[in-house]
């Protein structure tokens, strides 16, 4: 395919995408395509929510896996599978292993969470072995092709091989199969940029006319570090909360195809995918990893150029473990400035606390966090608090009450490095 950018190397054809849906027939069924009233109303146009949460293993990622280990030989499925995941492309693997009996190898990092490391080993049963290495995909990744050329088994990529990316592809071909209309806008997560190549590849050419939007993590935003810099490149560190989409390299075939099919990235702040994951628990019933979230995060900032309009949001995936949610709430409230933390030199008298709660916190703000050690011999000593306030704009009164008061403190929301280490 010849484009202003240059020749992509490979673009899935319609004919493979339609191959690819008719070999899933086997094993899926297709998800539904559902108004959202809530979205709809607050954005002022018609937004549809492509159920991949929904999906036998939670996630679209068995699209891609059970078209690529389907396609392999009798020679390669007697040598086995070896695959790197944080979470769904395992559970799409060991499904495909286990429905077609064929022995496995999953390495998963560390970090993965365990709801997603249980469903894996469900999903696989006695024909998949799981490895936990490293902190990161890239580093599973590593060890995967490791022990793949030295045991001879079959890598089965998560992102970054056509017959993954055609078998991602057919979530775009029911969305147009189950719509009358004309779509305008379709909202997709990017983590190596398997779904985002693939769903961009089917609209660029059945319905050109539909803008394809890629959406990343802010701490993770791989394919878009990429395509500024004109070619893949590696991030030094990404930040892993949003585990499904937390991918330091984007693909060779993925970036490609990307650069060419989608219309722009987005990138969300992983606290904006925290609010959007409550919201949609708390309004719509619905319950998303973080990675499904991304798409619907997205919308807030295109929300100008929503109106009217005909949307499509992929929620991906629903592969959450419950106790995240802590971590969630915690997350939202930063990112909403309704939470904030400071270490406070508190005088080491009877009645300092009294007072900081009489005189210096208003009725509508709490403390939710404090922790404090008496110092021996000293006036003052230092004590961290986490103090939840009503509305962002409440801040700086609370501050202003803190410095009348001649309090010493030091404000931990705009220092990373200290509030990561401490809060988390």
């Amino acid at each position: 395919m010849d484009t202003e950018t240059g020749t992509v190397r490979y673009f899935p054809s319609l004919k493979d995408i339609v191959s690819a849906k008719q070999v899933l027939n086997e094993v899926i069924a297709t998800t539904p395509l559902t108004p959202n009233r809530n979205l709809s109303e607050r954005f002022n146009c018609d937004i549809w929510l492509k159920r991949e949460d929904l999906q036998q293993v939670r996630s679209y990622k068995i699209r891609g896996a059970y078209n690529k280990i389907r396609s392999l030989s009798k020679e390669e499925c007697d040598r086995g599978v070896v695959c790197a995941s944080a979470g769904n492309h395992a559970q799409g693997v060991a499904y495909s292993c286990h429905k077609l009996k064929i022995k496995g190898k999953i390495f998963m990092p560390k970090t993965t969470p365990k709801q997603k490391i249980e469903s894996v080993r469900m999903w696989g049963g006695e024909y998949v072995e799981i490895v936990l290495v490293g902190d990161t995909f890239d580093a599973a990744s590593d060890a995967a092709k490791r022990a793949c050329s030295e045991e001879n088994m079959v890598f089965i990529p998560p992102f970054d091989e056509p017959k993954i990316i055609e078998g991602q592809a057919t979530v775009a071909l029911e969305i147009l199969q189950q719509t009358a209309g004309a779509i305008d806008y379709v909202f997709v997560p990017i983590g190596g940029g398997g779904l985002a190549a693939g769903v961009g590849s089917y609209f660029s050419q059945i319905s050109p006319g539909t803008k394809v939007i890629g959406v990343e993590p802010a701490g993770a935003a791989c394919m878009k570090a990429s395509i500024d810099n004109g070619g893949v490149i590696k991030l030094p560190e990404i930040n892993k909360f949003v585990d499904g989409a937390a991918v330091q390299k984007a693909g060779d075939y993925t970036y490609e195809i990307c650069k060419v099919v989608l219309d722009d990235i987005i990138t969300v702040p992983e606290g904006e995918v925290c609010t959007t994951i409550l919201n949609l628990y708390n309004r719509d019933a619905i319950v998303v990893e973080p990675a499904g979230a991304l798409s619907i995060a997205a919308l807030n900032h295109y929300k100008d150029k929503l109106a009217g309009k005909t949307v499509v949001c992929i929620v991906s995936g629903s592969n959450n473990d419950i106790t995240r949610m802590e971590e969630i709430k915690e997350r939202s409230l930063l990112f909403e400035g309704l939470r904030h933390y400071f270490i406070i030199n508190m005088p080491q008298r009877s009645g300092s606390m009294a007072m900081f709660i009489n005189e210096i916190l208003s009725p509508n703000e709490d403390i939710i966090f404090f922790e404090y050690k008496k110092k021996i011999n000293r006036e003052s000593g230092p004590a961290m608090l986490g103090i939840e306030i009503q509305k962002p704009e409440d801040l700086s009164s609370l501050i202003e009450r803190m410095k009348a008061h001649n309090l010493e403190f030091e404000y931990l929301n705009d220092k990373p490095t200290m509030f990561e280490y401490l809060v988390f």
